[in-house]
């Protein structure tokens, strides 16, 4: 089926994370569209993209704008609304932040895939904002009470939405009163095929992959290790390092971020990913059940459609991880004892078996069969 202008809308371009693989794969399914995004990076998203035909807001101009974006956001409401869109007659917009919120033109389809309504608006500010100082929490909490009010109203221009998993299914519902249907977002389950045996754990430690920020509760895995003496290795960097290493013990291991090679090493190497954050989706844990690794999560967001739980006396079941359910180091520690003593019941195939369901393949055809549908409903209601 053939449209006349696509225009794919994303936040802002600066770096290749979930959202961006998320965008790669629509620039794929329509090379042929305009990409407007708030600002971009040059050169910080894959070749695909940058191949795009880009088109950015009057932040662009802002010197050191890629740096400093986040102190705009009063202003990316008017940035994305300034966007003519005018003559394009299909948009999918791809948004976390503000994206969800640009004015299609009279009589065009508008399709958002939704990776969350903007966190810190609806549901975790004390989880971005809670280190800084009383004065600069009130004058952010002002901001974001008109983002919020914006943010709802804007709701409204988008035709269908597509959430990247159920929990973010029911925050869409339960904040923007609307229906959306899930699909989940694409997932590098191969580099788990072309290995050998991964059920050992040669290096014997437990593994992180995260951005280190705050609502990644990083902090709570370090306090667990701390006390448990087990080995940690940290991949990942963010706004919390130092701290991090500063409260850290000898037995936690900083690594920073790693190329794609010595990641794979890592999750090969270790006993068992740890997860102590609530997430949207949360791929990291899909790609270590694709190595055969189970993960020990905390039991909220997204792990919850992504991990089999282990359950005491279960027989037949094939679990891929293990749940703690309150975000405390006693807790965390508490699962991966669960989990050291039942070792035998992980079993790395059935864990790759399990995720086989997340590849990009089959994000690829899902929203390209999802675009066709909504397309033909849209022109046979004209």
């Amino acid at each position: 089926m053939k449209y006349r202008k696509i225009a794919i809308v994303h936040d802002w371009l600066t770096g290749m994370r979930g959202g961006e693989k998320c965008l790669e794969v629509f620039c794929e399914l329509y090379p042929e569209a305009t990409l407007f995004t708030l600002l971009h990076d040059k050169g910080s998203v894959s070749p695909v993209i940058e191949g795009m035909d880009i088109r950015t807001s009057f932040l662009q101009n802002v010197p050191g704008i890629s740096r400093h974006y986040r102190n705009f956001l009063p202003f990316f409401p008017r940035a994305i609304e300034g966007f003519d869109l005018s003559g394009y007659d299909l948009v999918l917009s791809s948004s976390h932040c503000v994206a969800k919120g640009v004015k299609k033109a009279e009589g065009s389809l508008h399709i958002c895939y939704c990776y969350t309504p903007v966190r810190y608006v609806w549901k975790f500010f004390d989880e971005y904002f809670k280190e800084e100082n009383p004065l600069k929490r009130w004058f952010i909490a002002r901001t974001l009470k008109g983002l919020k009010k914006w943010d709802h109203r804007t709701n409204e221009r988008v035709d269908h939405f597509i959430a990247i998993s159920d929990n973010v299914r029911q925050r869409i519902n339960n904040f923007y009163s609307r229906e959306a249907d899930v699909i989940y977002p694409p997932v590098d389950i191969s580099a788990g095929d072309d290995q050998e045996d991964t059920s050992g754990d040669r290096a014997g430690y437990y593994l992180i992959v995260s951005a280190l920020v705050p609502y990644k509760r990083i902090d709570l895995a370090v306090k667990a290790f701390n006390q448990s003496g087990r080995s940690l290795t940290v991949i990942g960097s963010g706004s919390e390092l130092s701290k991090l290493k500063k409260y850290s013990s000898g037995n936690i291991s900083f690594r920073g971020w790693v190329d794609g090679h010595e990641l794979k090493d890592h999750y090969r190497d270790c006993k068992a990913l740890i997860f102590p954050g609530e997430e949207d989706f949360g791929i990291v844990p899909v790609e270590a059940q694709a190595y055969g690794k189970p993960v020990i999560a905390y039991a909220r967001g997204g792990a919850l459609e992504t991990v089999v739980p282990f359950r005491e006396g279960a027989g037949g079941s094939s679990p891929t991880g293990v749940f703690f359910h309150e975000q405390t180091a006693e807790s965390l520690n508490d699962a991966i004892d669960r989990y050291e003593n039942n070792r035998q019941a992980f079993v790395p195939e059935k864990l790759r078996d399990h995720v086989r369901g997340f590849s990009r393949e089959r994000f690829k055809k899902e929203i390209h069969d999802y675009v066709e549908e909504k397309w033909r409903i849209h022109e046979d209601q004209k």
